[in-house]
Formats: structure tokens, sequence, C-alpha cells
């Protein structure tokens, strides 16, 4: 693996489980694409550092869990706002 990939992993597995943020948000911060940071973190991560792998797998299920009601508060602003 090469080392600006390494350093990047390390660098968004760190981003995610400091401010617990979504995969998009992370993607969005790094300038990388939202399937780039999945697989980062539930692949490539795991070969490089498994016990953060398992903090950042914690987060994701997390926000996986609450996303439904994040979805909802969306659509509620946005009909509030017309």
């Amino acid at each position: 693996m090469k080392d600006y990939m390494r350093e990047r992993i390390l660098g968004i597995a760190a981003y995610i489980i400091d401010t617990k943020a979504t995969v998009r948000q992370a993607a969005k911060v790094f300038g990388v694409s939202k399937s780039t940071v999945h697989k980062d973190m539930t692949e490539r991560l795991l070969e490089i550092n498994p016990e953060k792998a398992k903090m950042v797998k914690a987060v994701l299920e997390y926000n996986k869990a609450e996303r439904h009601i994040r979805g909802g508060k969306a659509t509620k602003k946005k009909y509030l706002n017309l």
C-alpha cells in the first residue's frame, strides 16, 4: 500500500472517530468520493490498524442506525422553509 493512501486512511479514521462524522462528511473534508471513504474504512483500515477499524465501525453503525432520523429532520426543514 502506498504511503499517501496509508496517511489518508489513518487521517480519515481519526476524523471520523473524533467528530463522529458520516462517510459523506468525511469525503467532503478530505476531497475524495464517499465510495473511497467507505472502502478505506471497511477494508483497508482493517489491514492497517484493526483496533481503529473497530472504533470506526462503531461510529459508522451508529450513523447508519440514525440516518432515518436525520432524513426526517431534513425533510421537515425543507418544507418549513417553503
